[in-house]
């Protein structure tokens, strides 16, 4: 049986309330027994998802920018140096079960877009980019949240469903 993998997106550069939640959604994912897959980068949301599954026993996914293993968080149990620059926002996406997104700028917004245009169900953690720019991005679902268990909570519901 396949692992589920739940991608979190969000900013390198993020304020310390998005960094919490990161740690804490990164935490659930482990204690779910979920994978968790990220940007890989020893900094922000990345690094905060990465640790809070890591310390929880869990697996960590890091699909990088570019091409050097060592610009990876310590966190991280597999290392995929890409050298697709922002084009590995695909691979992150298409390769979630569901995408978890904490705030972020372009790249997590091209990563919510991306994930709705191919139907991945989106949870929001903490932050709202416009319910027009989301029902513009294609077919995906996508739920806002306030907190790490809320989003769980969502994910469950979603992976619970019978697949078409």
């Amino acid at each position: 049986m396949r692992k589920t993998i739940i991608g979190v997106m969000g900013g390198c550069a993020a304020q310390p309330r998005t960094i919490v939640l990161a740690e804490q959604i990164g935490r659930l994912i482990a204690e779910n027994g979920w994978t968790l897959l990220n940007g890989g980068r020893p900094e922000g949301v990345m690094e905060a998802s990465s640790r809070g599954a890591k310390l929880a026993g869990g697996a960590v996914i890091g699909v990088l920018f570019g091409d050097d293993r060592d610009d990876a968080s310590e966190y991280l149990d597999y290392v995929l140096p890409t050298g697709l620059g922002s084009g590995r926002n695909i691979v992150n996406v298409l390769s979630s079960n569901v995408v978890v997104a904490c705030e972020g700028s372009g790249g997590t917004m091209s990563e919510i877009a991306m994930a709705l245009r191919f139907n991945r169900d989106v949870v929001l953690l903490g932050f709202d980019p416009g319910a027009a720019f989301l029902d513009r991005c294609g077919g995906g679902r996508w739920r806002i949240v306030d907190t790490p268990d809320e989003a769980v909570a969502q994910i469950k519901v979603w992976l619970a469903e019978p697949k078409t």
